[in-house]
């Protein structure tokens, strides 16, 4: 049975939204976008992050997210073709209210119906895990369904004094069991979780 693994950039208290750059996500009137960025020189947070995507057999992603990366990656340089291989040539399943049909970027597939049905059939089939790379609505939907196996987070050394996160204040205690974590040159964190049940 295939896993989804969720993976993430997170302050130190929770936040998820826009690591990337500001105009990711500005909704509520955030003003951090592009927080993480600073956190990005460390080569060997460089290569866990690089490890993850290749490792990933695909991706479930947000439409926000999906539009971002399908306007980004198809266009990379050069130099980031390590990742943009990858996130290009694999699988990418896309949780949307507003998408139907075809989708521009290669080998995307708009899931159809009740999305806990959808992701649950998808981790019936044969093959590698799934991952998630941003997309925290859909994060939040998958852990309400209990469809999340683990996560691999960058927790990087500040607080945004808030924003999105992907955990709900919903009152229910969820147990991790933490495989492996490392410091970063930067003060980063990577760490990985598996779902203890």
């Amino acid at each position: 049975m295939r896993k989804v693994i969720v993976n993430e950039f997170l302050s130190l208290d929770g936040v998820a939204q826009a690591p990337g750059g500001a105009e990711e996500d500005s909704s509520g009137g955030f003003a951090h976008g592009g927080w993480h960025m600073q956190y990005m020189g460390d080569e060997v947070a460089q290569r866990w992050v690089l490890k993850n995507i290749v490792e990933a057999d695909g991706f479930l992603l947000g439409r926000r997210t999906y539009d971002i990366f399908a306007a980004y990656w198809p266009n990379a340089s050069e130099e980031q073709q390590v990742i943009a291989e990858p996130l290009n040539t694999k699988p990418k399943y896309v949780a949307s209210r507003t998408r139907s049909g075809q989708l521009e970027w290669q080998n995307s597939t708009v899931l159809g119906g009740d999305l806990a049905q959808a992701v649950a059939a998808l981790k019936e089939q044969d093959g590698g895990d799934l991952h998630t790379i941003g997309s925290t609505e859909l994060v939040r939907s998958l852990l309400e369904y209990d469809l999340v196996d683990g996560f691999r987070l960058v927790i990087d050394p500040l607080t945004l004094g808030g924003g999105k996160s992907f955990f709900r204040a919903d009152g229910l205690l969820r147990r991790l069991h933490l495989v492996d974590a490392q410091v970063v040159s930067t003060g980063a964190i990577l760490a990985t979780y598996e779902s203890a049940g």
